[in-house]
């Protein structure tokens, strides 16, 4: 089922001097979604992993909840660690949609495959705070329809926010995250990048 939904794919760099990583990430297939998440714990190192880790366990736990609910069960299980920014998309098949929302800065984008498109990158909103420390009391939870051929990109903030500028997305989803952090990493933290093209039988961008 996850293959005939998406096509994805990772990459990731540790910061020099770390062996964990504080960006941690987890797609997730349910009945006819796909929950795909990207945490970055705050700093770098072992405490930052295991809050990222804790975060991700929280995830896939509640991922049949709404994405509002997914965040204040991560905010729950956090207190007293050092906190994270997240992510989190669900991409719902039977509705052809993608709801999205992030908390601090890990970024989103979604390109569409039809390139005569009116709006041909569209950018998640991000809402500042901490997961674990100070949620906002409302979340910009917003919803998009998806075309098949579309592309979800989520990017900590050890990645180059421009990483979408000039980005051939023809390629398979993991040759799109390796290109993004060959030529976007910082190199000064975790980084990490996750690609999804959607591909569940919605409708085609051309109808």
């Amino acid at each position: 089922m996850l293959d005939e939904l998406i096509q994805w794919g990772a990459a990731a760099a540790v910061h020099r001097g770390e062996d964990l990583s504080g960006d941690q990430y987890l797609v997730k297939p349910f009945a006819s979604k796909m929950l795909i998440a990207v945490v970055d714990g705050v700093g770098h190192g072992v405490e930052a992993a295991t809050a990222s880790q804790t975060a991700i366990s929280a995830l896939e736990a509640n991922a049949g909840q709404p994405i509002d609910t997914l965040f204040k069960a991560c905010h729950q299980r956090l207190a007293g660690s050092r906190g994270v920014v997240m992510t989190v998309a669900l991409i719902d098949s039977a509705l052809h949609s993608l709801t999205w929302a992030g908390v601090g800065n890990v970024e989103g984008r979604l390109l569409r495959a039809d390139k005569e498109s009116s709006h041909p990158e569209e950018t998640l909103l991000l809402r500042s705070g901490v997961v674990g420390h100070n949620l906002p009391s409302t979340l910009n939870v917003s919803t998009l329809q998806v075309f098949k051929g579309d592309v979800l990109i989520l990017a900590t903030d050890g990645i180059r926010a421009d990483f979408a500028t000039r980005l051939h997305i023809g390629r398979s989803a993991h040759q799109i995250a390796n290109d993004i952090l060959a030529r976007h990493n910082k190199g000064t933290d975790d980084a990490l990048v996750v690609v999804a093209r959607y591909r569940g039988g919605g409708p085609s961008a051309a109808s």
